[in-house]
């Protein structure tokens, strides 16, 4: 059987790998990185800044509003905050829902113990 190397991901990137993934220059990185709280790389003890996938995801959020979307920089930043201000979607259980769950368990329950009685 041949060797199947693992796929291996990346835990940082460079500000030049960020800017090579979004087409743009390393000076709107730096310039975005000021302007928005959610673009916080690490800097390693050189002082090289260090993305993670959390921070690229960021990044392609406010891209997204801000150049394919037309937001000026304050609209993207006032649409990134409502959006972390509204809550999530929750889903409603109602009582016909709770029915049907039991109703369901329940078949289990009964087609396990009739499994449970061939096997004793």
């Amino acid at each position: 059987m041949p060797y199947k190397e693992k796929e291996t991901t990346k835990l940082y990137y460079s500000i030049s790998e960020v800017a090579e993934i979004f087409s743009v220059n390393a000076s709107l990185i730096r310039f975005w990185e000021k302007e928005f709280d959610s673009i916080k790389p690490q800097k390693n003890k050189k002082g090289n800044r260090m993305f993670t996938d959390s921070d690229i995801k960021n990044f392609k959020e406010i891209f997204k509003l801000v150049r394919e979307e037309g937001y000026t920089l304050q609209g993207a930043q006032n649409k990134i905050n409502a959006d972390k201000k509204q809550p999530k979607e929750t889903v409603e259980v109602t009582q016909t829902s709770n029915q049907l769950i039991m109703e369901k368990l329940l078949g289990i329950r009964k087609s396990l113990l009739t499994i449970n009685e061939m096997f004793s």
